[in-house]
C-alpha cells in the first residue's frame, strides 16, 4: 500500500483533506468526502458529544469536572479544544449539524458572561477562538482588537503578558497568527491586524523557525518534533504549515524545512514524535513513536507546497 493509499484508508476528517491537498481530486468528490465528516467518524462522535447545554464536557475551556486551582490542568474535551479539533476535521459550517452546534455555543459558551467568540484576554486562547470564528463566519472583530493590543514589543505574543512578562513565546505567538491569519482571509486585510501578523511571522522567522534570536540554539528540543493535534502548542511542522498557509517562502525556513523532509520514512510516512498529554474524547488511530497519517498529510502538503508542486 503506498502513502497515498494508506492515508485514504482512514476517518473522512483525513481522507477528504487528502483527495484535496494531495490528489487533485475533482471539487465534487472532496466534497462529498467532506460531508460525511458531520455523519460519520470521528466528526460525527464529536458532534453527538455535545451537551444540551451547548458545552462540551461542561465547561468552555477546561472540563466541569477540573479543578479550577490547578492552572497548568491541561485536557482536551471542554468547548474550546472541541471546537478547534471540528475546525481541523474540515466540518463543513453550513451542515445542518455544524449550525445546530454553533447556535448552541452562541446562546451558552461565555467567558466569565463574555459570548465565547468575543474572546478572553490570552492571546493563545485568543488566536484559536478567532480561527474558529473565521472558520464558521462568526464575528471576530473584538477579538482581533484584543491580539493586536497585546502583542508585545518583539513581535510576538506571551499568555504571560498580563502578569508581567516581556517576551514572547513560539507557543502564544503560532496562535495568533493562525488566527489573524484565518481572519484576514476571512473578511479582508485590516492595517493594524496585517501589520501585527506580519511582526509575528518575523518574530518566527528570525528564528528559524525553531532557534533562539540570542544563540541560535534550539529554543526546545520539543519544537523539532511532530506532534497531532497541537493544541495550543507550537512545533515547526505548525511554523511550516503557517507559511504554507500564508504562502510565505522565505530561505530562513529552508533548514526547518529540510529537517522536516529527513524525517520521512522509507514509505515517505512520517512518525507522530510527541504527544501533548491530557484526558481526551478519544484517540485519532496514532501512537507515539508510528507512522502518522495526521502528521503525514500535514508534511506531504507543506513540502508539495515549499516544492512548488
Amino acid at each position: 500500500m503506498d502513502v497515498i493509499e494508506w492515508m485514504l484508508d482512514s476517518d473522512p476528517a483525513i481522507r477528504w483533506q487528502v483527495l484535496r491537498d494531495l490528489t487533485d481530486a475533482p471539487e465534487a468528490d472532496v466534497a462529498a468526502e467532506r460531508a460525511r465528516v458531520a455523519t460519520e467518524g470521528w466528526g460525527a462522535q464529536l458532534l453527538a458529544l455535545q451537551g444540551d447545554d451547548g458545552l462540551w464536557d461542561g465547561g468552555v475551556y477546561r472540563p466541569g469536572w477540573a479543578q479550577e486551582d490547578r492552572p497548568f490542568f491541561d485536557a482536551w474535551t471542554a468547548t474550546h479544544f472541541t471546537l478547534e479539533q471540528l475546525r481541523e476535521f474540515g466540518l463543513d459550517p453550513a451542515s445542518a449539524q455544524a449550525q445546530r452546534a454553533l447556535t448552541l455555543v452562541r446562546d451558552n459558551a461565555t467567558w466569565e458572561g463574555r459570548p465565547y467568540f468575543d474572546g478572553e484576554i490570552e492571546p493563545c486562547i485568543n488566536g484559536t477562538v478567532l480561527a474558529t470564528a473565521a472558520y464558521v463566519g462568526e464575528g471576530g472583530e473584538r477579538v482581533t482588537e484584543t491580539l493586536v493590543e497585546t502583542m508585545l514589543a518583539d513581535g510576538g505574543w506571551n499568555c504571560w503578558a498580563e502578569y508581567g512578562s516581556r517576551v514572547s513565546s513560539f507557543h502564544s505567538t503560532i496562535c495568533a497568527l493562525d488566527g489573524l491569519l484565518a481572519w484576514e482571509q476571512h473578511s479582508g486585510r485590516s492595517d493594524p491586524a496585517t501589520a501585527a501578523r506580519h511582526a509575528g511571522e518575523e518574530y518566527l522567522l528570525e528564528r528559524g523557525l525553531f532557534r533562539r534570536k540570542s544563540t541560535g540554539e534550539v529554543a526546545d528540543p520539543r519544537f523539532t518534533m511532530l506532534s497531532y493535534p497541537t493544541r495550543w502548542f507550537y512545533d515547526m511542522l505548525r511554523g511550516l504549515d503557517y507559511l504554507r498557509r500564508a504562502d510565505l517562502r522565505d530561505e530562513r525556513a529552508a533548514e526547518a524545512m529540510e529537517l522536516l523532509r529527513g524525517k520521512a520514512d522509507a514509505d515517505g510516512r512520517f512518525r507522530l514524535e510527541n504527544i501533548h498529554e491530557g484526558p481526551t474524547w478519544f484517540g485519532l488511530d496514532q501512537r507515539e513513536g508510528a507512522p502518522s497519517r495526521w502528521i503525514t498529510l500535514k508534511a506531504l502538503r507543506v513540502l508539495r507546497w515549499w516544492d512548488g508542486a
